[in-house]
């Protein structure tokens, strides 16, 4: 689903026109990034956690250069599904 095809379905699930839910979708969006970025985890109950994963530095190859390189410890966002969300997709899927 693309963020067009959401605002639409949020739009007709809501009766709100479109360019709020999508100002309201960017603005969602903006501020769990802004959030993020700051260190701080977001939490949405029923739905999820984003929070920051560190990862290590490491050693890497580049097998087409048959070189070595090193790659810095860094974090990358992560997204936790809450129990209930997990149950759903499991269900969904049978």
């Amino acid at each position: 689903m693309t963020k067009v095809e959401l605002v639409k379905a949020v739009s007709a699930k809501t009766g709100i026109d479109q360019p709020t839910v999508l100002a309201a979708l960017e603005g969602t969006i903006d501020t769990i990034m802004e959030s993020l970025v700051e260190r701080e985890n977001v939490y949405l109950r029923g739905w999820g956690t984003w929070t920051l994963k560190h990862r290590a530095q490491k050693t890497a190859r580049n097998i087409s250069k048959n070189t070595t390189m090193l790659i810095e410890a860094h974090d990358i966002p992560y997204f936790k599904p809450c129990k209930d969300f997990m149950e759903a997709v499991a269900k969904a899927k049978k």
